[in-house]
């Protein structure tokens, strides 16, 4: 069976509906970064998922390739990842998507390098016939974090931050929202098949002990 980070890694994915503190170690990923609202039909944001599940997939195909990576397995590409934030606001205004900053991701397996990366863009391009230039090789560290299952609309997660925020209250930490820790997502349901209300999305937050 296909390595599944997911199931592999369930305390990083599959959070339950109650917030829980983790300590997430270093990640890479491929990202894309942006600005605009993402329901916004044929935008930048809808572009930008297009282009990382074209590299994902170029890479988790490359077995079938010539260009062989040391240290490869077969896995499921990961979920699809967003960090968040807005300039100028404390917290989170859903009302006005199109000030919102994003960088979408995917996470890569730990045998891709740079070098794996470089070679997926340019196949990825001259492939799939798009342009991959605004696509990096992004490593994250996010440290210890506050995390819930979240299980409906977008528009409705300021209830589950709500819950997170009382939760590090009582146990001695605060939210550590900044320039370079930000606001996190992980999406588990496909927006265009499941219900608004039955969508189910890790929200994630840095935190600090008080």
């Amino acid at each position: 069976m296909p390595f599944d980070f997911k199931k592999e890694y369930k305390e990083y994915y599959m959070p339950k509906k109650a917030p829980v503190i983790v300590d997430i170690p270093r990640m890479n990923y491929i990202a894309v970064k942006g600005s605009g609202d993402p329901n916004e039909e044929n935008g930048a944001y809808k572009q930008a998922i297009g282009t990382l599940y074209a590299i994902a997939y170029t890479i988790k195909m490359s077995y079938k390739s010539d260009h062989k990576i040391s240290g490869f397995f077969e896995y499921v590409v990961p979920p699809l990842e967003g960090f968040w934030w807005q300039d100028g606001t404390d917290g989170f205004d859903y009302s006005n998507k199109s000030s919102l900053n994003w960088i979408s991701v995917i996470r890569f397996p730990e045998f891709v390098t740079r070098a794996d990366f470089d070679w997926a863009v340019d196949e990825a391009e001259r492939k799939k016939k798009i342009d991959c230039s605004k696509a990096e090789f992004l490593t994250i560290d996010e440290g210890l974090c506050v995390q819930i299952m979240h299980i409906g609309s977008y528009d409705s997660e300021p209830e589950s931050v709500a819950l997170m925020d009382k939760y590090i209250a009582e146990n001695g930490f605060q939210n550590d929202l900044s320039n370079s820790r930000l606001h996190h997502e992980i999406y588990l349901s496909d927006p265009r098949k499941a219900a608004p209300e039955k969508c189910k999305t890790v929200i994630r937050h840095p935190i600090k002990k008080i």
